[in-house]
């Protein structure tokens, strides 16, 4: 099913980006309420300074440390999120944290042991897989270590979720570097798909205006040459360009919105009358067979006649020209083959050209062949497309 562009466009809206930095006040207020939620371990510590139980002096320097601990720790969670900072900032800031949370919990008492699970998340959140699984841990045994003072297993109910909590980032994280790689990956299809969308409209407007404007110049001589004395066979011609012309630009209108499905029957007839017109003697097969050929090979087929035609009326100067067309079993499968072969020089040295490349494009998507080439007396070429479906290949060898 194909998905609503306007829904598309609308869902950064809707959702907060995952791996990116904030868009608006929306989701800067989404992100900060997130990050908020978790404030609420901060709950003891502000208590405890409320309630009294320390020196002025002890509280004033609590406040202080607490404060700091705040802003190191929301300022590099939060810019994690979206625009880290560089490996030396994120070292600093965990610096604080990591030395504060000890200090802090050391001289003020247990119920300051909230700090480590800031300190555990600000770990899984920023620092590489495998220093964040040493450093994890590590928190949990400072913690415990700390927490000694104040009386052996006091932290026992805290240590576990330190740890937990800690490596629950970590996933967290791995899940955001996915999806920014997904995301980037996503861009470069895009990218590589318009780039083929793009080679596969050269090829067409190559393949359809090379062989219409071919026709129309070759027209167009004929009926200077007889618009002085014979000016019914000029306007007869003119009127065959008139065609040619209408036709060639449905045909790429048809190209350009990518519904255009050249069909061999069609081409074989257009071929009897472009050779006609070129003073080329044809040979035409009557018409093809295409029961059970796929669309995709006809098509291909098709492209195929009508470049080798336009070769021979532009470049081969010859003055014969056989079109065969034949069915083949081979140990792959049946085949259909499509040959072409003139008289004339071949137009040159006999490589391939832009026409002949893109041909083989085509030929090979749809799993076919291409062959073309001198021969003794002129240019041959061969081309050849599965004559049935693809899970039907290979039945009858």
């Amino acid at each position: 099913m194909t998905e609503d562009p306007k829904a598309a466009g609308a869902r950064p809206e809707t959702q907060v980006r995952i791996g990116q930095g904030p868009h608006g006040r929306r989701e800067v207020l989404v992100k900060v309420l997130w990050i908020g939620v978790w404030l609420v371990f901060l709950s003891s510590p502000v208590g405890d300074l409320a309630g009294g139980r320390h020196t002025p002096a002890g509280t004033v320097a609590g406040a202080i440390g607490l404060a700091a601990f705040v802003v190191a720790y929301l300022a590099l969670v939060f810019r994690q999120m979206g625009q880290p900072f560089s490996p030396r900032a994120v070292a600093s800031l965990l610096a604080v944290l990591a030395v504060l949370a000890p200090v802090l919990m050391y001289c003020l008492g247990l119920r300051w042991s909230g700090l480590f699970v800031y300190l555990s998340v600000a770990c899984g959140a920023t620092l590489p897989l495998r220093a964040a699984c040493w450093a994890i841990p590590g928190c949990g045994l400072v913690m415990y270590l700390v927490g000694l003072r104040w009386g052996a297993y006091a932290v026992d109910d805290l240590l576990p979720l330190v740890v937990l909590i800690g490596f629950a980032m970590v996933g967290v994280g791995q899940l955001v570097r996915t999806t920014v790689e997904l995301r980037k990956a996503r861009a470069t299809v895009a990218q590589l798909a318009a780039n083929e969308e793009r080679l596969r409209l050269a090829r067409d407007l190559h393949d359809l205006l090379g062989h219409s404007l071919s026709l129309i110049t070759l027209k167009s001589e004929l009926a200077g040459r007889m618009l002085p004395g014979q000016p019914d066979k000029a306007a007869q011609q003119v009127a065959d360009i008139e065609q040619v012309s209408r036709q060639a630009l449905v045909d790429v209108r048809e190209a350009v919105t990518g519904y255009r499905r050249p069909r061999l029957a069609v081409e074989l007839a257009g071929t009897q009358v472009a050779l006609t017109a070129a003073g080329v003697a044809a040979e035409i097969p009557a018409e093809p067979d295409l029961a059970g050929v796929p669309g995709e090979a006809e098509s291909a087929l098709a492209w195929a006649l009508r470049e080798a035609v336009t070769n021979v009326v532009r470049h081969s100067g010859a003055d014969r020209c056989a079109v065969r067309l034949a069915r083949r079993q081979t140990l792959d499968g049946p085949i259909l083959e499509l040959v072409v072969e003139d008289n004339g020089s071949g137009g040159g040295s006999g490589g391939f050209g832009n026409g002949l490349t893109g041909l083989t494009e085509r030929l090979e998507k749809a799993g076919g062949t291409l062959e073309a080439g001198r021969v003794k007396h002129g240019f041959r070429l061969v081309a050849r497309v599965p004559a049935a479906p693809a899970g039907d290949i290979g039945s009858g060898a």
